[in-house]
């Protein structure tokens, strides 16, 4: 293989991670390996040559997008007031699903597409338990609220950013009002 092409393979696989990203960004994790291609300028061949599997692609689009999740659910975990806590962690979350709704199928869904995401999932998931413990509030109200979040689509008239941003403000409240005072 010559430098040009090792050099073209590497730009070609750095621009299917930035579309495949930016497509499941903002439609989820279904959107076919032949959009991505399309939307990309290449051919699905291409795509395949750098990630045989469809796991493959996911993995290498959302890798980034992980590794911040885990490093601010390590940051609100760190936080020494318990309810600061837990609503800095919802709040990232709401961050991320607002940002890209595939990264939140690949976390928190059954997607198989996320499998490589399963120790991430299950480290969140411990520490989000210990922090709703932590806050004294109902894990059952949590659990309800990320849902919710992650339920928003928007519609016409309001963006599905703005409509998780109100969203998350009255869960938040709502959660907190039923927090034990001391």
């Amino acid at each position: 293989m010559s430098r040009k092409e090792r050099v073209d393979a590497r730009s070609n696989r750095s621009a299917i991670v930035a579309v495949a990203r930016d497509a499941f960004a903002r439609e989820g994790l279904d959107v076919p390996t032949r959009e991505i291609a399309r939307l990309a300028g290449l051919g699905v061949a291409t795509i395949y040559r750098h990630f045989p599997t469809r796991t493959d692609l996911v993995t290498a689009a959302l890798a980034d997008h992980v590794a911040a999740c885990r490093a601010d659910m390590r940051a609100a975990y760190a936080e020494p007031d318990p309810w600061t806590a837990l609503a800095s962690a919802i709040r990232r979350f709401a961050a991320h699903q607002a940002r890209s709704v595939g990264l939140v199928q690949a976390l928190f869904g059954t997607q198989d597409a996320g499998d490589p995401f399963g120790d991430d999932r299950r480290a969140n998931a411990l520490l989000l338990r210990e922090l709703v413990e932590r806050a004294g509030v109902s894990s059952r109200d949590v659990q309800v609220a990320l849902l919710a979040i992650a339920s928003v689509r928007g519609s016409r008239g309001i963006s599905r950013e703005a409509a998780i941003g109100r969203l998350l403000e009255m869960l938040l409240a709502g959660i907190e009002a039923g927090r034990p005072r001391s």
